[in-house]
């Protein structure tokens, strides 16, 4: 019994920090399926409905809210209750006319941001990595698992603004300075600022990237955490009304 709860619970202690937990849950909780984000970068869409939107009163009832296809990821309905959200997931209820999306916050947790109806048609994806396939054409492989195919030129480092469900790449935001970009992980988790200038490096040390915030702070922080949001302004709606 208890093999069989290993493959489809995960034990509490074990989960992210920034999951909140349910308080009833005591030994295990829910074990996120395989999917387009990590474990340790993601929320089960079970803690979703019942730990943070609070839709549902326990377990059972998330299940079934889950499993009618009442909640939409990136506009499709996903009735898996483990399913991963993560970073940029757009999160919408269609029965209460409310959008989230899933950005993180300056303690590192990620957290449900209401969006407006029309900024939920599309999502910002990050390029981790391009390869030309069959054809000459070139596939982005995207932060979120996802691969597009495109005709023009991209680099990795660079974002595409997605439109969901369909997955057309619409427009995209050179990963360069001048650029506003969201920071993703480190001590500046969640800070906001203008990119100033990018460090590449010829050693093994990782590339690193200048950040300048509204009022005139500036702080160095890895390539790898240097989300690009817009040019002159973000293209998604932010908290705090940036």
């Amino acid at each position: 019994m208890a093999k069989m709860g290993s493959r489809k619970h995960l034990k509490r202690f074990k989960s992210p920090e920034h999951w909140p937990i349910h308080p009833k849950e005591n030994k295990w909780t829910v074990k996120p399926s395989a999917g387009p984000h990590s474990i340790e970068e993601s929320l089960p869409l079970l803690i979703i409905v019942r730990d943070i939107l609070k839709v549902a009163e326990n377990s059972r009832e998330a299940k079934i809210i889950i499993g009618n296809g009442d909640i939409l990821v990136d506009g499709r309905a996903r009735k898996d209750y483990k399913f991963p959200v993560g970073f940029m997931d757009v999160i919408e209820i269609p029965k209460s006319e409310k959008v989230y999306r899933i950005l993180p916050n300056h303690k590192g947790n990620l957290v449900l941001y209401p969006i407006t109806k029309e900024n939920a048609e599309f999502k910002l994806c990050r390029i981790e990595d391009k390869t030309t396939i069959k054809g000459g054409k070139t596939q982005l492989n995207l932060h979120d698992g996802r691969n597009c195919l495109v005709e023009k030129e991209y680099k990795s480092g660079d974002v595409v603004v997605v439109e969901v469900p369909e997955q057309t790449v619409t427009n995209h935001i050179k990963f360069e300075s001048g650029t506003i970009g969201l920071i993703t992980g480190g001590k500046h988790i969640g800070e906001l600022g203008k990119i100033k200038e990018i460090n590449v490096t010829r050693s093994s040390k990782s590339n690193t990237v200048l950040i300048e915030t509204d009022d005139k702070k500036t702080f160095l922080t890895l390539t790898d955490y240097v989300f690009v949001i817009g040019k002159d302004k973000p293209v998604i709606s932010l908290p705090g009304g940036n």
